[in-house]
């Protein structure tokens, strides 16, 4: 008696795709990586399961409860939900085999219980780079990072994007300098001012204990605009006298200089007093991008500077700036928007096919043009000659090979294009040139 079939499916919040899109994706990530790689970030890789003790070293937070936790016999594993923690601990443990600055990358799935909704996934991509100094690290690695950002969604085919650059010391100093003792939850505040806007900042200020006097110096403050060195010039005159918005205002001046000298226009790198990251252990610079045409698609890249890496794994100071691109959540968000179109159903350039018995020569065929790098596949199962060709038609292979008696005979391949139906009559090595 049959048994009863199992209906195929994945749980909700994970991505799969057709392999139409999985060649575009990879695409995006190759050429994420090959950007990283470009400016000298090494490649590790971590493992997606970590102790649960290491993983959740630092303990609370809305994150600890999103975190998938299990027990296999006596060990408490955990899936890592970013790639910070896995990178503070492999610095660690690492330390005396690593050459600082430590500059590395990792691209890989993190896992997160989030709630079930549209473009937010369970499971997703996250392509991390972070540069990591030993005891200090000189400000102008912060420049580094934008021009990184830069160069990446330019190959990406983006050309209306904007980094937008912060330093979280200014907004703590001028937050000092009005007697607000615990600005986290202003910060936190502030960080939603794209999401509810300025009356809902102003809202939820008063809400802190906030007196209208205060909100409006902040409001005025986060108001600031004009161009970077406008800015720089305007928080300069505010003459605030607390050493650490000094610094702040001395860092964001130094970061933007050196932006420029690395080749960001200013169109694609503006300073936004707002921007301060929800993530409390980032300390100075600060980082979003956003594509200019697409708001609502919100921050695609992001990252900044931070005092001490691995304070719960370590006692050596090791400050480090990063910055992360969510792979999964942004090439959901640009295929929905229709930005970006996947278009090749084949990374195969020829498909040869052989006629009669002929199977063994064309075997021999397709070893020479895979060793001459061409991509290359025959096709084994019977049929009709023009079923032959309509399958490399629905894939779009662009080249057909037939290989039959004459050709054996002759040396001479008839190459067909399948865009344009012309053929042509070549030898291996010409047809090799022509394909490549």
């Amino acid at each position: 008696m049959m048994s009863t079939l199992v209906k195929p499916s994945i749980l909700p919040g994970f991505m799969e795709l057709t392999p139409t899109d999985q060649i575009l994706f990879n695409k995006m990530m190759d050429t994420i990586r090959k950007n990283y790689e470009k400016f000298g970030f090494l490649p590790i890789d971590t493992p997606v399961i970590e102790k649960s003790e290491v993983l959740l070293a630092k303990g609370g937070g809305e994150t600890e409860k999103q975190v998938y936790r299990f027990q296999k016999g006596s060990t408490d594993m955990s899936l890592r939900f970013d790639l910070t923690v896995p990178l503070a601990r492999y610095v660690s443990q690492y330390y005396s085999q690593l050459n600082f600055p430590f500059r590395r990358y990792q691209i890989g799935k993190v896992y997160r219980g989030e709630r079930n909704q549209k473009g937010r996934f369970r499971e997703f991509y996250q392509c991390d780079i972070d540069i990591i100094g030993n005891g200090s690290l000189s400000i102008i690695n912060d420049a580094e990072i934008p021009a990184l950002i830069y160069s990446t969604f330019k190959e990406l085919g983006f050309d209306a994007f904007t980094i937008q650059i912060n330093n979280r010391k200014i907004l703590k100093g001028f937050f000092d300098s009005l007697e607000i003792d615990d600005s986290t939850q202003i910060l936190r505040t502030i960080d939603k001012l794209e999401k509810i806007g300025q009356a809902g900042v102003e809202k939820e200020l008063a809400e802190l204990g906030l007196n209208p006097e205060k909100i409006e110096k902040i409001n005025a403050f986060i108001s600031v605009k004009g161009n970077n060195a406008g800015i720089i010039s305007e928080l300069r005159k505010l003459n605030v006298s607390n050493e650490v918005f000094i610094e702040g205002v001395e860092e964001l001046d130094t970061v933007i200089k050196y932006i420029r000298l690395f080749g960001v226009p200013e169109e694609n790198c503006k300073i936004n007093l707002s921007i301060v990251r929800g993530l409390d252990y980032y300390t100075g610079t600060v980082y979003e991008t956003f594509l200019d045409d697409y708001p609502s698609l919100g921050s695609i890249c992001s990252g900044g500077r931070y005092d001490n890496l691995a304070e719960y794994y370590t006692k050596q100071k090791l400050p480090g700036v990063g910055m992360s691109i969510g792979l999964t959540r942004l090439f959901y968000q640009l295929r929905e928007a229709n930005l970006i179109q996947a278009d090749e159903t084949s990374l195969t350039k020829v498909l040869i096919i052989p006629m009669n018995e002929y199977t063994e020569e064309s075997v021999e065929v397709a070893n020479k043009l895979r060793e001459a790098g061409v991509f290359s596949q025959v096709y084994l199962e019977s049929g009709k000659v023009g079923k032959k060709f309509g399958y490399a038609d629905k894939l779009s292979i662009p080249y057909v090979i037939v290989v039959g008696e004459e050709e054996v005979k002759t040396g001479l391949y008839t190459i067909r294009d399948m865009t344009t139906g012309e053929q042509r009559s070549l030898d291996l090595e010409e047809a090799i040139k022509c394909l490549k």
